[in-house]
């Protein structure tokens, strides 16, 4: 099954600075704020929530289909989906653009400071669900807001079961879009701080939202995830990491996971589980794109934390 990844492709610039923030803000001077900070370490990470998500699905056989936008700088990107064997048919270029580009800089307390240009992001409308015919599944997840209101009109439209994402997208989107968007989905997917606000936003509970999918999922981080999926809440424990090292990611790793047991057909237990255990693996490196198990290698994380043959 073809499962379309609709959601951004973007870099992640991420700086480290060798000491506090605190140290070289003043408060009582921040209305005339003017510093600078010297990052003698730098990296820069593939990311975006259809890259990472597409990436992971890759690795356990799955067979994604990134639809995202482009700028004129993403010749790196597209090289790259060349040498993992991902399709590129549906990411379309935006000239005169940046690429969708996050610079993140942080500090020895862990503290951030993040700067987001969507650039190419913000034209995600330009396509089409359409053009993806063979989509036998989708996922709307963190991309400019007109296209992720549009994709979902069309997956719904073409009679296309599909994920329901937001993401860090969800304050762009009124209580009354939400429920247009839960409406059209079959599936959505939030992290706990998302589920609060979503309910805040539409005025309904997590139960009487629920109703409205086939299954809403809420990730609780160290906690586990919640599926609730007709009238049941299944607990879905989380899966020990090898080491924590870096969040940036997990999320869409956990998607993946979800996105393949639905492909599948599987129990949400089933399901649930693989979604942690692929959160797990991604927990242990940096970025979002540098793990690189085997099939075989994440059959035997599942079957050490499960006691259960995963194919």
């Amino acid at each position: 099954m073809s499962t379309l990844i609709c959601g951004s492709i973007a870099f992640d610039n991420i700086m480290v600075f060798h000491d506090r923030f605190k140290n070289h803000i003043l408060p009582e001077q921040i209305h005339i704020l003017n510093v600078a900070f010297l990052v003698p370490e730098m990296r820069r990470e593939f990311g975006g929530c259809a890259g990472n998500i597409a990436y992971n699905l890759k690795l356990l056989g799955g067979d994604p289909m990134i639809m995202a936008t482009v700028g004129d700088d993403a010749d790196s990107y597209l090289l790259r989906l060349d040498d993992l064997g991902l399709s590129r048919a549906h990411v379309r270029r935006i000239a005169g653009s940046f690429t969708a580009q996050a610079f993140i800089t942080t500090d020895l307390d862990d503290n951030q400071i993040t700067a987001f240009h969507p650039g190419a992001m913000t034209y995600s409308q330009l396509n089409r669900v359409a053009d993806a015919a063979e989509a036998t599944l989708g996922i709307v997840a963190p991309d400019g807001r007109d296209g992720m209101l549009q994709h979902a009109n069309d997956l719904s439209a073409a009679g296309v079961p599909f994920v329901f994402d937001p993401g860090q997208g969800l304050p762009m989107f009124s209580g009354d879009d939400l429920m247009h968007f839960m409406k059209l989905a079959t599936y959505a997917c939030f992290n706990d701080y998302e589920a609060r606000l979503l309910c805040d936003r539409t005025g309904r509970s997590l139960e009487q939202l629920a109703t409205e999918v086939e299954a809403l999922i809420v990730t609780l981080g160290g906690e586990g995830s919640h599926i609730h999926a007709q009238g049941q809440r299944h607990e879905i424990p989380c899966v020990k990491a090898d080491a924590v090292v870096d969040p940036t990611g997990c999320g869409d790793a956990y998607r993946s996971g979800l996105l393949y047991g639905i492909a599948s057909g599987w129990d949400w237990q089933r399901t649930g589980r693989l979604a942690a255990v692929m959160g797990a693996i991604k927990i242990a490196h940096r970025g979002g794109q540098n793990h690189r198990p085997k099939r075989a290698e994440i059959a035997d994380r599942f079957a050490g934390a499960f006691g259960k043959p995963l194919w």
